[in-house]
């Protein structure tokens, strides 16, 4: 009898040692872009100037730079100064804010914080890719007892963020 239940452990632990090798596991992630990186090594991203009717002096600069991080750290392109195979360029045209809510005493109870920018788009490797003057845009809201100035800045971070990323899927990742 307890040869039957030996016998049937090793049977047990051969068939899984044959299911296991007979499974194969692969992980990997889903390309982050459809860049060929064959053909395109070099990207520009040309400084977005303020054009807004409202400047806010910091914006454009957070802007471009976050993009530039944002391309850095999801490609393997070298970022370069002119000539780049990739070169993306644009302004800021809007930075607005707009009451959203009035509240029972008729004064405005949020406020909208609108960031659009204009951008083109140039793939000198394929053409049929390019853009021009396509408009991104993002909100976020706050309440209307703030003032700007208090929740400018984390607004513009999570606005710049988001239009970072529209900017990225529609070149790049062409989503």
């Amino acid at each position: 009898m307890a040869w039957n239940k030996k016998l049937a452990q090793i049977m047990g632990l051969l068939a899984v040692a044959v299911v296991v090798a007979a499974c194969k596991v692969s992980l990997g992630l889903a390309p982050i872009s459809s860049i060929d990186y064959n053909k395109v090594k070099t990207m520009q991203i040309v400084d977005f100037q303020n054009h807004a009717d409202y400047v806010y002096g910091p914006l454009a600069t957070t802007l471009n730079d976050k993009m530039k991080d944002m391309f850095m750290q999801q490609t393997r392109l070298q970022l370069v100064d002119n000539g780049g195979d990739i070169v993306i360029e644009g302004e800021i045209t809007g930075y607005n804010q707009f009451n959203e809510a009035i509240d029972a005493s008729g004064y405005s109870s949020k406020v909208r914080l609108t960031l659009t920018v204009q951008v083109t788009y140039t793939n000198n490797t394929n053409h049929e890719d390019d853009f021009e003057n396509r408009t991104f845009s993002a909100f976020q809201t706050y309440d209307a007892s703030q003032l700007l100035t208090a929740v400018q800045d984390q607004l513009i971070e999570v606005m710049v963020k988001d239009i970072s990323e529209q900017i990225f899927n529609s070149t790049v990742a062409n989503w």
